[in-house]
């Protein structure tokens, strides 16, 4: 159930039950491709920095260990230790992502594995099979994610493919939702709104897919080569023909600016790696901007990575000094902490949102938040 608290202009807070409990939106859900977060982070972790849900993904854990393992050990759930809700990605991002690695028919798309070579077919049916396997709360549509910057008879195609492939999910899901050894049998569905940067096919799409009465609304095929202003744009004309009272999902997207830009205009669901790959990298968050943790200027700085923040590594009072030698070193506890802290960030990146929301003053949140931003930390 989807409980729509209040708006500001377009911003929407928002609260979703779930059978592995409540979300609070806008929320920015931690992507743990492959059942982990890269950086060494446990189900543990995340509880500690307040994540509210993980998100998977379904090509890759077919691929390995093998979504049938992972059912017969009793759901992801339970194989990851996690408890709190997980929403798992249909794999349809692969058909963009492995273009060189695919074939796509009315069917569905032939990949070879990115690890060993081997043939897989996925369509509609398979991938809501192995989501089921998985048991995750949410799982995604099977789509294709044409190129944002494709030709508009390719997207006409693409996207009226992507639409019949909806409906097979859908039928899909309710049947195996249906059957008694099901992982998770109030499993939800979120259907996805492509459209590369068309906003004629996007709006289309979007009064399509908004007839069918699903769990939740995505907008995917962004962030994938197009202008932040693009983006933007497409957002503004797009949105307004989503069902305002069922959760809306910017795939894929993004960085702080982005999530506060998308929640303005109607996103409240988010995922990137943009955290937990910046934080491998020594690229750490902070209200004022990126710290580069491995420029020389922090080789004897004793501050945390930003004052007053809560997360295990700035609250242990490790310092820049000491982040820097560990990443320079190459120590794995430096990508540990950097990912650490950026999730930390974002989680509560989100929650400052939340309280501007429920306050009614969102706006002059969204202002202030972003000049400090951009005054850069460097």
């Amino acid at each position: 159930m989807y409980e729509l608290i209040k708006q500001e202009g377009r911003a929407k807070r928002a609260r979703m039950t779930t059978v592995h409990g409540t979300i609070e939106t806008p929320v920015f859900m931690n992507v743990a491709t492959a059942g982990a977060i890269k950086g060494g982070l446990s189900a543990d972790d995340l509880r500690t920095i307040e994540t509210q849900v993980a998100l998977c993904n379904t090509y890759h854990l077919h691929v390995r260990p093998g979504d049938a393992l992972v059912h017969r050990m009793g759901g992801l759930h339970k194989f990851m230790r996690w408890d709190r809700p997980i929403l798992t990605d249909s794999g349809g991002f692969q058909v963009f992502s492995l273009s060189d690695l695919r074939s796509i028919k009315e069917e569905g798309v032939t990949f070879r594995s990115h690890i060993d070579g081997h043939k897989i077919f996925m369509g509609p049916e398979e991938s809501m099979q192995i989501q089921s396997h998985l048991g995750s709360t949410i799982a995604m549509a099977f789509d294709e994610c044409p190129s944002a910057l494709a030709d508009r008879e390719y997207v006409v195609r693409s996207v009226d493919r992507t639409t019949r492939w909806l409906a097979r999910c859908k039928t899909e899901m309710r049947r195996l939702n249906q059957l008694e050894d099901t992982v998770n049998p109030h499993q939800l569905l979120f259907g996805i709104n492509q459209g590369a940067i068309i906003p004629d096919i996007r709006i289309d799409h979007a009064k399509q897919i908004s007839e069918m009465e699903l769990d939740g609304y995505a907008v995917g095929g962004l962030a994938v080569g197009e202008t932040h202003a693009q983006m933007y744009d497409i957002l503004d004309q797009t949105v307004p023909y989503l069902p305002v009272d069922k959760p809306t999902y910017l795939m894929g997207v993004g960085t702080p600016e982005n999530i506060i830009e998308s929640v303005d205009r109607g996103i409240d669901f988010f995922d990137c790696v943009y955290p937990s790959r910046n934080g491998r990298h020594g690229n750490l968050y902070t209200k004022k901007g990126t710290v580069h943790i491995k420029s020389a200027r922090y080789a004897e700085d004793p501050r945390p990575i930003e004052e007053g923040c809560g997360c295990p590594v700035c609250r242990g009072g490790y310092s820049r000094a000491y982040l820097r030698h560990l990443y320079k070193a190459q120590e794995a506890l430096g990508l540990r902490m950097g990912v650490l802290h950026n999730l930390y960030y974002y989680n509560h990146l989100m929650e400052d949102i939340r309280n501007a929301l429920d306050e009614g003053r969102f706006a002059s949140y969204k202002k202030a938040a972003l000049e400090e931003m951009r005054e850069g930390e460097g």
